[in-house]
């Protein structure tokens, strides 16, 4: 079987084949990424470094990227919003099962609004979330996080 050159040569081309043929169809037929249209609302995905002790926590939707991370503040500790884009406002709520607070708005800390803060009362525990959303070029970008990224390594 492998003595005939023709075999071996197919066997060689057909996966090759197979996968571009793969790549092209994904390209042609595929969903093609559009802008983000104002008024609209778009969920963003919580990455993978924010369900373990990362210390940090990327939320992403295509282009549009968030940086969560906790700090040291003043008065407490402080979530730290840096995005790639240039935000309008930012509201975020630690909430868990039983409470929802109310959102608060995040305050700027850069001129040109790449950088968000937020004081908070605590650290947020394990069993809470992060509900976040971020305003850019007239859309919303919504998110809700777990905290475990901020949970300390053991």
């Amino acid at each position: 079987m492998f003595k005939n050159k023709h075999v071996v040569i197919a066997m060689i081309v057909a996966p090759i084949l197979s996968i571009l043929a793969w790549v092209a169809v994904g390209q042609f037929t595929g969903e093609q990424p559009e802008r983000a249209q104002p008024g609209q609302s778009y969920p963003l995905v919580e990455k993978s470094n924010c369900r373990y002790q990362s210390g940090a926590c990327d939320l992403e939707n295509e282009d549009f990227k968030i940086r969560l991370t906790l700090q040291e503040g003043v008065t407490g500790p402080e979530f730290l919003l840096t995005s790639t884009h240039s935000l309008e406002g930012v509201v975020l709520a630690v909430s868990t099962k039983e409470l929802s607070p109310a959102p608060a708005a995040m305050r700027a800390s850069d001129g040109q609004s790449l950088e968000w803060r937020i004081a908070l009362d605590s650290k947020p525990g394990p069993a809470e979330r992060i509900r976040i959303v971020a305003r850019a070029a007239g859309s919303s970008y919504f998110a809700d996080a777990s905290t475990i990224f901020l949970q300390p390594k053991q």
